[in-house]
């Protein structure tokens, strides 16, 4: 058993170290910053998002919405749309089961830009407007807990 100070050399991996929170862009959305959580506890990505709409565009299920990209700033709204993959129950931090639509998007950071599934939810009172979960960092990133904008800055 190694000793809680001793340092591990993760350098062998190749992995880009990111920090438990970091600025994100969502290129597919026009969301070109958005400051995001790093959530290893949580399996999926969320974003926050609100006056949803579904509709039809040449057959294809879609969803158009509004995003706040900005906590604690109501007056920038990105209004953007994505192909609906499906809708899937979550359960939220608080352990409440929620059914939330989720799309296919584009996320980039530290320079690599890869594609993730993406719940749509009401973020309002959390302190972050985005949640990238373990699916969209596994064999990517390792997380720096102690840090922070290693990778946005």
């Amino acid at each position: 058993m190694r000793s809680s100070k001793q340092k591990i050399d993760y350098s062998k991996n190749k992995l880009l170290v990111i920090g438990w929170r970091e600025i994100v862009a969502l290129p597919n959305l026009g969301i070109t910053e958005v400051k995001a959580k790093i959530d290893t506890g949580a399996r999926s990505s969320a974003l926050h998002a609100f006056h949803l709409q579904k509709f039809q565009r040449d057959g294809q299920e879609m969803i158009r919405f509004q995003v706040h990209p900005y906590q604690r700033d109501s007056k920038h709204t990105v209004t953007t749309e994505a192909q609906l993959l499906e809708y899937r129950e979550v359960r939220n931090s608080g352990g409440h089961a929620q059914l939330r639509p989720v799309v296919l998007t584009d996320v980039e950071l530290g320079g690599k830009q890869w594609e993730i599934e993406l719940t749509l939810t009401n973020r309002d009172v959390m302190g972050f407007r985005m949640l990238l979960g373990r699916q969209a960092v596994r064999d990517r990133f390792l997380v720096d807990p102690g840090k922070s904008f290693i990778q946005s800055h």
